[in-house]
């Protein structure tokens, strides 16, 4: 992922771009199982992709983006609208996926989104963020990870 405009030095940002990291990770191991023909194992796959971005995106959406809006209102709305739509597909794997035919090719084609969506977010919103949001800003994007936490595991704590 980007590392050229020192964004991840922030907190903020280095833990948004781990969460990217591994749900780029989990969307190429859904194709491979969409290869495979494995729907189960692509519906499981799915929802630790929504485990890492229900956090991720809350982030996003009542941290990052407020602060960005009044710049570059047209550019939030159209991610949030994206999450909207990657968030229905991925829903569907909680629910009766295996008797429809067509989510696997849907679930795909929407992880293909998503994928364009993280590179919008690396290069175009964390850097802007970098260079507009001042410190009230990003105190206030802390403050919603403080809330919301990660989805990302966390590695165990060491025995004593």
């Amino acid at each position: 992922m980007c590392e050229y405009c020192g964004c991840q030095a922030l907190e903020s940002i280095d833990q948004l771009t781990l969460e990217h990291e591994a749900v780029v990770n989990l969307v190429g191991r859904v194709l491979d199982a969409h290869r495979s023909g494995e729907v189960a194992l692509m519906a499981e796959l799915a929802r630790q992709i929504s485990t890492v971005l229900g956090p991720h995106t809350a982030v996003e959406e009542h941290g990052l983006f407020p602060a960005l809006a009044a710049d570059f209102p047209e550019k939030v709305a159209a991610l949030e609208a994206e999450h909207r739509r990657v968030e229905a597909v991925l829903a569907e794997a909680a629910g009766p996926f295996l008797s429809d035919p067509t989510w696997p090719q849907r679930l795909v084609d929407i992880l293909r989104l998503l994928r364009e969506h993280i590179l919008k977010e690396q290069d175009g919103v964390f850097p802007a963020a970098l260079a507009q949001l001042d410190i009230e800003q990003w105190e206030a994007v802390e403050a919603v990870r403080a809330r919301v936490g990660t989805g990302l595991a966390q590695p165990a704590l060491p025995p004593r």
